[in-house]
């Protein structure tokens, strides 16, 4: 088995969404406050995942654009969590970079003034 299927099987795992159920609709993607930063979008992950193409999830700048706001997931009609995928993918390269974990010390210097309140409120409800 090839690591792109290696890190593919793991992130189908760890986001738990059934993903094959995507019928890319992009109501997903309509929904998202984020998707003009992004340049992948929500449902685009989630077919992007589901055709093995690993290297350009992990490569995207979107995992970092991602709120973490379940607007995606709460848009879907037929259940699929995009978040979650994006969320794996972030946990994933976060992982990769030996840079899991933040101290006390380093939050306050992260925020900043026109940081959205989702964004604020997401990161507490996650951490």
């Amino acid at each position: 088995m090839n690591n792109n299927q290696e890190i593919k099987e793991l992130l189908l795992r760890m986001s738990a969404t059934p993903v094959q159920k995507c019928m890319k609709c992009g109501k997903c993607s309509g929904r998202c406050p984020a998707f003009k930063e992004m340049d992948v979008k929500p449902h685009q992950f989630v077919s992007m995942l589901v055709q093995g193409k690993v290297d350009k999830l992990m490569k995207s700048k979107a995992i970092w654009y991602c709120l973490s706001c379940m607007e995606c997931v709460e848009r879907c009609p037929r259940g699929v969590a995009p978040q979650a995928v994006v969320e794996a993918v972030r946990t994933t390269v976060t992982r990769a970079q030996n840079a899991n974990g933040i101290t006390a010390e380093g939050i306050p210097s992260l925020i900043e003034e026109n940081f959205p309140q989702q964004l604020l409120v997401s990161a507490y409800r996650k951490y």
